[in-house]
């Protein structure tokens, strides 16, 4: 019962974090212990088995379980991210991570929303982090 309701505050301040306190790093430090306290409760492969539903790999290392190279993968992917939103301002002209944003008005349920780039780049912040902490978690933890 607790795992959702981090994921729920963890997602909360990611969103905000372009405009108030929080962001992609503690949004993505709050993700991590939700899926540390999954790992606590139950174990690595638990996710495999008991959430995917894939059958777990036995003899294999911890660094070629298919978790911990997902969370690689995640980690690469965020890295691709922060760099792309940085190089999206000098496609433009503009300096590297140069922000912008945009106010969009008539949105259902919020009437007027405010995209920021910086959006984008806390995502690739967010990904950094769930990407990296868990693989440091996994391994340690398969050891």
């Amino acid at each position: 019962m607790t795992v959702p309701i981090v994921l729920v505050v963890s997602i909360s301040l990611f969103l905000q974090g372009h405009n108030l306190p929080g962001g992609g790093f503690i949004g993505g430090v709050l993700t991590t212990a939700a899926f540390v306290l999954i790992y606590v409760a139950y174990n690595l492969d638990f996710l495999e088995s008991g959430v995917l539903g894939r059958e777990v790999e036995t003899g294999t290392s911890i660094f070629e379980h298919r978790t911990v190279t997902a969370y690689r993968r995640m980690l690469l992917a965020g890295l691709v991210v922060v760099l792309g939103s940085g190089f999206g301002g000098m496609i433009i002209g503009d300096p590297f991570l140069t922000q912008g944003y945009v106010h969009l008005d008539g949105i259902p349920i919020y009437h007027e929303v405010e995209l920021a780039s910086a959006l984008v780049f806390d995502l690739g912040v967010y990904l950094v982090v769930v990407g990296s902490l868990l693989t440091i978690v996994s391994v340690v933890s398969g050891e």
